[in-house]
């Protein structure tokens, strides 16, 4: 008698843990959880699966990872390429602060359907506003994520909508989230705690945000070293450079994700990593406003390294896109002046995006790789392509040729949530149909 199973995937490519790429693979899933992988012979007779999903002509990965982003920045598409800095402070805050509950849910709604469409499966929100209707989105979605919400209680230039009256308040809000929604989904949904970046940050506020993600045994998500007047303002204010400034106020630790790094000390690096702090790249938004990070140097140092879309505003969220981007930047940037080729190797950009992705969502137990007894959260690319195949290594290939439009099918929490690059858990022709309406309503309350 054979087993049940609630999904067979059959005859496929699978990229393993090692980023080898075996052939001709089965994987069964039951109740969320990859429970067999192995040959037809091993698997075809030994399960009878509710669903079956054809494999022929593509390879199986891991979903990818967007471990920082902005869904509330959705309507910014193509707005911000060409400013002048500080866009986050002259634009990025001031247009949250104007959006109101139905901007942010259709901005969430279109957020989520491009990264179902790309092959995102899991994403970390560092905080905007209405953010219980982001919850909504990506519950509704299928998505995992851990979100948060925007906490700064200082700033001359933050409008004043956007900051806390105290850190107390501050922290209410997110427990108020996290009581109504952390778990939601099916657990695919967790609720974090934030500070936006330390020049927005009071002492109190980055202690209270410290303790209280302790207390809840949450993730804290920040901004850190994007930039250099970061580490003036730090150096003048406080003596120290960012992370030396949130690890004297009780931040710097193994829950906190910290995104873009861009400016750190090698002292910095070297605190972080003793405090196993998670880093973040987000490489098209470094790269086009403050620099290239010393990736290298984290990498040789051990650190964990996920990668980020950073948001809409300044590009797509297609972590593939963003693969291709950091390996060449990093290439040109640190490679190139010392005759190195593999400074930055290409299964070590899938791994960002992938399991390290994983790592700084706090659930590298539970996706990143593809093994028996984690979540499934798979993603099926359509090889059988002129622009992929043939070729003679495949993990070289993935990161210099595969796009986003490549991923045909997708399953998140052992549900198919897109099938033949059509998304069975939400509208599109309505949400595209909704946010197009919405998007000169939201420029004009804006001011952009």
């Amino acid at each position: 008698m054979r087993e049940p199973a609630d999904l067979l995937i059959t005859d496929c490519s699978l990229m393993t843990p090692e980023f080898d790429i075996l052939d001709n693979q089965y994987v069964a899933i039951r109740d969320t959880l990859i429970i067999a992988i192995g040959k037809a012979e091993e698997i075809k007779d030994k399960y009878e699966p509710k669903e079956v999903l054809e494999g022929r002509g593509k390879l199986l990965m891991p979903g990818l990872v967007d471990a920082h982003t902005h869904t509330c920045q959705q309507f910014l598409r193509g707005r911000t390429l060409g400013e002048y800095p500080m866009i986050w402070s002259r634009i990025l805050v001031p247009f949250e602060s104007s959006l109101s509950e139905e901007d942010t849910y259709l901005g969430a709604q279109v957020s989520c359907l491009e990264m179902l469409k790309s092959g995102t499966t899991s994403f970390a929100e560092s905080g905007g506003v209405h953010m219980h209707k982001v919850a909504e989105a990506t519950i509704e979605s299928g998505l995992r994520g851990a979100i948060t919400c925007s906490t700064m209680d200082t700033g001359p230039f933050i409008p004043e909508s956007m900051l806390a009256s105290s850190p107390g308040e501050a922290a209410s809000r997110i427990e108020e989230l996290y009581r109504a929604y952390n778990g939601a989904g099916e657990g695919r949904l967790r609720i974090w705690f934030a500070l936006r970046q330390v020049m927005t940050s009071t002492p109190a506020l980055i202690t209270l945000m410290a303790d209280k993600a302790r207390e809840y045994n949450a993730g804290l998500h920040v901004h850190l070293a994007e930039h250099r007047d970061e580490v003036s303002y730090c150096l003048q204010n406080y003596q120290k450079r960012p992370a030396e400034v949130f690890d004297q106020f009780g931040a710097l630790g193994p829950n906190m994700l910290a995104a873009h790094n861009v400016v750190l000390s090698d002292g910095e690096i070297a605190l972080m990593k003793e405090r196993g702090v998670k880093v973040v790249h987000c490489p098209r938004s470094n790269f086009g406003s403050h620099g290239f990070p010393k990736t290298p140097t984290l990498m040789q140092q051990g650190l964990s390294i996920g990668m980020g879309s950073d948001g809409a505003a300044g590009s797509s969220l297609s972590l593939f896109d963003e693969m291709r981007v950091f390996r060449s930047g990093l290439h040109a940037f640190w490679g190139l002046p010392i005759f190195d080729p593999v400074v930055i190797p290409a299964h070590e950009l899938i791994r960002m995006a992938t399991s390290g992705g994983a790592q700084a969502l706090q659930i590298e137990d539970q996706i990143g790789t593809i093994e028996i007894g984690k979540k499934a959260d798979l993603i099926l690319i359509d090889i059988n392509q002129p622009h992929i195949s043939p070729t003679h290594r495949m993990i070289p290939t993935i990161v210099e040729s595969v796009n986003g439009s490549d991923v045909r099918d997708s399953i998140i929490n052992g549900e198919v949530v897109m099938k033949d690059r059509q998304v069975l858990t939400m509208d599109e022709e309505k949400i595209l149909y909704e946010s197009g309406r919405a998007l000169p309503r939201v420029a004009v309350r804006a001011g952009i």
